[in-house]
Parts: C-alpha cells; sequence; structure tokens
C-alpha cells in the first residue's frame, strides 16, 4: 500500500490500497464503484455499498457530479483498484456538513472507491 500523495491541484490526499489492471478514469468517463466513507473526526461509516440492501454506485466523472475531493481525487484510477481519498471538510461537505448522513460541520472524509466498470466518454 502507497503513502497518500495530494491530488493536483487540491487538498484531498490519496491512497492506492490495490493497483488497478484496466482502463484509467477520465473526465466525462460513467464509473461504477463500491464506496465506503467515514467521517474522520468520530470514525463513523456514514455510507457503503456493500451493506445489506445497498448496490454500486454510477455517476459521471470530473464534471461535479460529486463532492471534489471525490471527483478529482479518482481521476487517473485503474478498472479494479481500489484508492483511499482523504478529503478536507472544504472539497467534501464543508462549512454546514451533511447531518442526515452524520458528517458534522467541517468534518473531514475518508473514502475507500473500488473501480467496478468504466464506460468511455
Amino acid at each position: 500500500m502507497s503513502a497518500f500523495v495530494p491530488v493536483p491541484g487540491h487538498a484531498t490526499t490519496r491512497r492506492i490500497v490495490r493497483q488497478g489492471t484496466g482502463a484509467e478514469v477520465v473526465q466525462g468517463d460513467t464509473v461504477t464503484v463500491h464506496a465506503k466513507g467515514t467521517v474522520v473526526e468520530t470514525s463513523k461509516v456514514f455510507w457503503s455499498t456493500k451493506d445489506p440492501g445497498q448496490k454500486p454506485f454510477t455517476y459521471r466523472a470530473g464534471v461535479g457530479a460529486v463532492i471534489t475531493g471525490w471527483d478529482q481525487g479518482l481521476l487517473g484510477t485503474a478498472s479494479g483498484g481500489v484508492v483511499e481519498l482523504n478529503i478536507p471538510a472544504h472539497e467534501g461537505y464543508g462549512a454546514d456538513g451533511f447531518p442526515a448522513w452524520g458528517i458534522p460541520p467541517d468534518g473531514t472524509l475518508l473514502f475507500e472507491i473500488e473501480v467496478l466498470s468504466i464506460q468511455g466518454k
């Protein structure tokens, strides 16, 4: 497992847990992932696509469809890869947090994201 490194141009940092072997995520791709989000300050898991009743999450990469830290932090990850993203509040849910999910104001987030599939733009 590698060390956390900065995402270029952002405060979010990323660490490769498992190197992927397929195509890499680029802006505009439709990406399907498994994801687990944890609030760093409380160690509370607020979302996991592997929980009962949940399913993989699909979104469009690099176009602002998800929080900035995730949107930019997953770019360049290869299919089959797993990364951890450490996302400061201002690149996550900010000063308001996301109370419905238990994310406090100014909460730092740690996501573990596995790229299941990538469909090019």
